[in-house]
């Protein structure tokens, strides 16, 4: 398949804002590939060369692209250096570039995908001595041959910066209307949950059909998609919707699946990253507590203070993320202890189909707790004193709150659910809890701000129709060093136009693909005529918006957007708020 074809269908989707026709467009796309180009057309799409968790990133550095840029074309480094100032896209400058090049080449033969795959391939697994000017020659190559077009998104890929807006379920909406029905696309998300491989459940489709979807189950060193909670306000209503249910303290740290084996141990966030190297501790903890001999189970890695055992911030977990020095050094300063809540995978026995019981029994069977390593502390039961009194136990230990687990409950990966329910402190009050929520724009900044941006604006994630709906501008909270870093630290996410998963009646001077969550508290939720969250929830034209919201100062990059406050659970917040008010209201008359 030529490349040139698959440039077509990027260039229609990077014009649209529309996700219905993103996903037609693929669909037309993934009908045209050749079966044995498929997979390599759904990882390209994505700016990759294998799934996240395979660990093997493009990547390279934009200096390293645009000496590329200069050597492939025979321009200068200034005139490249300008266009990029000018552009702010290297892709566009890699566009603008190969038009200019000064020496045609005298042959070309037409880019396919197996071609520009096979380079990429090569460029990402390239390291040692030397690998720096091996993928200096192989890009080089590469860019040698393609046209104008081609070379946009070539350098995009390896730079890691699409601009493209498709999210993975708008593949596999797609994925699902090529290869089966619409009322198949649940079995296909569920085979994505479980291998966390859309390149994979795309070689399956195309040659096995859905039915061969049952082929793929959870398997040792590829991660599963984690399984996410809602949430309520009081136990009470807990109660009502599970019955008896076990509670497990709420830590305050870092999601971790484990994949043990007698012979590797590996770590993985929930954005499907390999951590093992983040965390010498753990994984020697692991090696002295696991029986048996392969198991995948699940646990927060909390931080905890050597001299006195207590629980400490969850910011001192976040300093050891993507670290590649002190790393031993600070595994002894600020060791993690790893709670393990959950058992997947025993043996070859895949646990997941079964209810949380019988999990539970597994998890407690194959670890043997050590300092290091434990298991969450957890009570079942039916009765609200007893659950009140767990949770001030839960609170005097440092966590957050409770995590309610229905008894029946399997893990339903990379779904959100009331099987799972949590409840925090401050979950009874209006708003005094923090919420998560998605950068998608920015405001300039005027007075002292100008130069940088004066707000940002915020959304929470419709998990319904997987668009992202505003909810605030966010513009305290910031100190003046992190304000004056947001374009740079944004930059990446920079876009010309509202992306396509984002719902706005506000117009920002910026859009940003929705990619970066912060920790947001404000006061209360109110009744907003601008804001799209739940819009019409309450009020016909109307959404929900974040009254005098400030940042905490966490940037939640251990989360996905997706991962980030749903407009179910603030249009849930605001309804216990209305009560609250309503309750104090009563009692004063």
């Amino acid at each position: 398949m030529q490349f040139a074809r698959v440039v077509d269908v990027y260039e229609k989707i990077e014009a649209t804002t529309k996700r219905l026709e993103m996903t037609e467009l693929l669909v037309g796309l993934l009908r045209d590939t050749p079966r044995d180009d498929l997979d390599k057309v759904v990882y390209l799409t994505r700016g990759r060369v294998y799934p996240d968790y395979a660990g093997i990133e493009l990547g390279l550095a934009e200096k390293m692209v645009m000496r590329v840029l200069a050597h492939a074309t025979g321009l200068d480094d200034a005139r490249i250096t300008g266009l990029w100032k000018e552009k702010g896209d290297l892709g566009l400058v890699a566009q603008e570039a190969i038009s200019a090049r000064r020496q045609k080449p005298l042959e070309s033969t037409p880019l396919t995908v197996s071609k520009v795959y096979q380079h990429l391939d090569a460029i990402a697994r390239e390291s040692g001595e030397g690998s720096q000017e091996r993928k200096v020659r192989l890009l080089s190559e590469l860019l040698g041959n393609a046209t104008p077009r081609e070379a946009k998104y070539i350098v995009r890929m390896v730079i890691g910066q699409m601009r493209l807006g498709v999210a993975d379920m708008t593949i596999v909406d797609a994925l699902a209307a090529t290869f089966a029905t619409r009322a198949d696309r649940g079995r296909v998300e569920r085979a994505y949950n479980v291998s966390s491989d859309l390149g994979e459940v795309a070689r399956v489709l195309a040659s096995k059909g859905i039915d061969g979807l049952n082929e793929i189950h959870l398997k040792l060193f590829r991660p599963i998609r984690a399984m996410l909670a809602e949430r309520l306000e009081t136990l009470e209503e807990i109660f009502e919707r599970m019955g008896k249910a076990a509670l497990e303290y709420k830590y305050d740290g870092l999601r971790v699946q484990a994949h043990i084996s007698p012979k590797k141990i590996e770590l993985f966030s929930r954005h499907l990253e390999n951590i093992t190297s983040q965390f010498p501790e753990i994984v020697e903890g692991l090696r002295n507590a696991v029986r048996g001999r392969a198991v995948i189970m699940e646990g927060e890695a909390v931080p905890v203070d050597p001299n006195t055992g207590e629980f400490l911030p969850f910011q001192e977990v976040s300093r050891r993320r993507g670290r590649k020095t002190d790393v031993e050094r600070m595994s002894k300063e600020f060791p993690v202890t790893l709670f393990a809540f959950d058992c997947l995978l025993r043996g070859d026995e895949d646990l997941t189909s079964r209810p949380y019981t019988e999990r539970r029994r597994a998890l407690e069977a194959v670890i043997k707790p050590t300092d290091g390593i434990r298991h969450s502390t957890v009570r079942v039961t039916d009765d609200v004193k007893q659950a009140e009194a767990f949770f001030d136990e839960a609170l005097q230990a440092g966590c957050e709150g409770l995590m309610a687990k229905a008894l029946d409950s399997t893990y339903d990966a990379g779904a959100r659910g009331y099987k799972w329910i949590k409840f925090k402190r401050e979950y009874s009050a209006a708003l005094s809890d923090t919420i998560d929520l998605v950068i998608v724009g920015a405001f300039a900044g005027r007075g002292k701000r100008a130069g940088s941006y004066g707000a940002l604006l915020m959304a929470a994630y419709d998990d319904q129709d997987d668009l992202f709906r505003t909810t605030c501008k966010l513009g305290t909270g910031f100190d003046d060093e992190t304000l004056f870093a947001l374009p740079e630290k944004l930059k990446a996410a920079k876009r010309d136009r509202k992306p396509a998963r984002v719902d706005s009646k506000l117009e920002p001077d910026v859009w940003f693909e929705p990619t970066t969550v912060l920790e947001v508290r404000g006061a209360e939720l109110t009744v907003s005529p601008v804001h799209t969250a739940a819009r019409g929830a309450i009020r016909p034209g109307a959404g929900l918006a974040i009254r005098f919201p400030r940042f905490t100062g966490r940037w939640r990059d251990d989360k996905g957007s997706e991962d980030a406050t749903t407009t179910r659970e603030l249009l849930e917040m605001y309804r216990q708020q209305l009560k609250q008010t309503k309750k104090g209201t009563s009692a004063l008359a």
